[in-house]
């Protein structure tokens, strides 16, 4: 499936999901206030291409992501009859071939060749030459001015990069790829927002003060490197690597100009550059997914030395805000394809929703097939326990029959089925650095609710539970064979 970005917009246009911007727009405000009301239209609205930037020869394309199609289509799962799920089918598959058998011999290993075989071609492999080096700019000329980099929200604290990608690398070798935002201090620095979770603090942590820690930042590239960026692997996992997985072939990479990093070969733009963790520098507010502004703080500076780029090149760059926006699709992925990855660890979950309206991260709705005393609090309790699901403030547990995405329903099971004192768990643990709710940096309190029904055997319930209002199935399917009699 593999694709660059300029083959993805093309695919996009030809899929009536792309429209062009030929009227004149700024980057400062204007361009995130078209993206913003777009991304609030039914299914996300369409993918914009700005051809005409005002002061700018580049054109910016934004909500390349911002629909349940178009992060199919990304992930190369558009025809797939279960979309995005079909992504958990093979990481589950590939996990259970792996897992060896109790008593495996040598013909059980031997029989595990061809999916070795399979892993290795996902390996990122490295080339001489990449189309994001046709145009070199170094020193001086490296100015960050000849990026079209917007100001989405009025009280920012300059113009942000919001969909490069960082590449860096762990002082044991460990190569990373995240997506943090970067802000433009001048025409040569950057503020490098690498928050205390990030894997990209973790590697800065282990450079000395002084010592200069490579960076690079690429856009674009196939699609799937962005959200492999977003993803929350465990960390003996390379995104890059990842981004073989969801393409079925290994990422093409590049050694960068200035210094020994690589970068996908095929990206649109390159920004090459080293960070000192010594040096900080106080950086935002900046409008966040949270529907908030994070506030000013201070992060390491990312001091530029190249911009590199293909001929004609495209900037990619996203708006977030208050949801939805275009990276509801990309929590949605990671929902969808995370899951069967959670139900190894819990296997009697059913189905997870992690609601836009909460941030992905500040709610999390599970249903269970409840089977002993406690169940409820100990799924929850193992959330929490989880990875990134850590930062999680509100787990509601439900019942195996009920839909966690159908929120009329989990509201009715939440306030009809849970008794405060009795079904609410309270406990406490790390926040997203970005949560302003708590007194507490990175710090406060969760809550898990029990919405699951209640019985004698499974919760000491010592009434009686009343069953649910239901029409017979025969009834239901007689009114729906003479419906038409009915005049209705």
């Amino acid at each position: 499936m593999g694709q660059d970005f300029r083959a993805f917009l093309k695919r996009l246009e030809e899929a009536g999901e792309l429209r062009r911007v030929r009227a004149e727009v700024d980057p400062y405000l204007e361009a995130a206030a078209i993206t913003d009301r777009v991304c609030k239209l039914p299914g996300g609205g369409s993918a914009l291409l700005f051809e005409q930037v005002k002061g700018g020869a580049l054109p910016v394309a934004t909500n390349v992501f911002g629909s349940y199609r178009r992060m199919a289509m990304a992930l190369g799962v558009d025809r797939e009859p279960r979309g995005l799920d079909a992504i958990g089918d093979r990481i589950e598959k590939l996990i259970q071939e792996a897992m060896p058998k109790p008593g495996a011999g040598f013909l059980d290993k031997l029989s595990k060749l061809p999916m070795l075989a399979e892993v290795s071609a996902w390996m990122p492999k490295t080339v001489r030459k990449g189309l994001c080096q046709e145009v070199i700019h170094t020193g001086a000329e490296a100015r960050l001015s000849r990026l079209p980099v917007l100001t989405t929200w009025p009280e920012d604290g300059g113009p942000f990069i919001t969909l490069g990608l960082s590449h860096t690398r762990h002082k044991n070798g460990m190569r990373n790829m995240g997506m943090y935002r970067l802000q433009v201090f001048d025409d040569h620095t950057l503020g490098f927002h690498t928050q205390l979770h990030h894997d990209g603090a973790r590697a800065r942590h282990g450079y000395a003060p002084g010592e200069r820690m490579p960076v690079a930042v690429s856009f674009g590239g196939d699609p799937a490197l962005t959200y492999a960026a977003t993803a929350p692997l465990p960390p003996f996992l390379s995104e890059v690597m990842f981004t073989g997985f969801l393409r079925g072939e290994g990422v093409e990479m590049v050694k960068c100009v200035t210094h020994d990093l690589e970068v996908p070969a095929d990206s649109e733009i390159v920004i090459e550059g080293w960070v000192d963790p010594g040096e900080l520098r106080r950086e935002g507010p900046f409008g966040d997914h949270t529907g908030y502004y994070s506030l000013a703080d201070d992060y390491p500076v990312l001091h530029v030395e190249a911009i590199t780029h293909r001929r004609d090149p495209v900037y990619p760059a996203t708006l977030v805000g208050r949801p939805p926006q275009e990276d509801t699709y990309l929590g949605l992925a990671t929902e969808r394809i995370f899951l069967p990855l959670l139900r190894m660890i819990l296997p009697e979950v059913v189905d997870m929703h992690l609601p836009p309206a909460g941030g992905f991260h500040n709610l999390a709705i599970l249903s269970i097939r409840k089977a002993y005393p406690g169940h409820a609090q100990k799924v929850m309790n193992a959330v929490w326990g989880t990875g990134q699901m850590m930062f999680t403030k509100a787990v509601v547990i439900v019942d195996a029959d009920i839909d966690p995405h159908d929120m009329n329903e989990v509201l009715f099971r939440v306030t009809s089925n849970v008794d405060p004192r009795r079904d609410m768990l309270f406990t406490e643990g790390p926040l997203d650095v970005l949560d302003h709710s708590s007194d507490r940096f990175a710090f406060g309190s969760k809550v898990g609710i029990d919405a699951t029904r209640k019985s004698a055997k499974l919760d000491g319930f010592q009434r009686e539970w009343p069953g649910d209002l239901a029409f017979p199935e025969e009834v239901l399917d007689r009114v729906t064979r003479r419906w038409k009699e009915y005049g209705l």
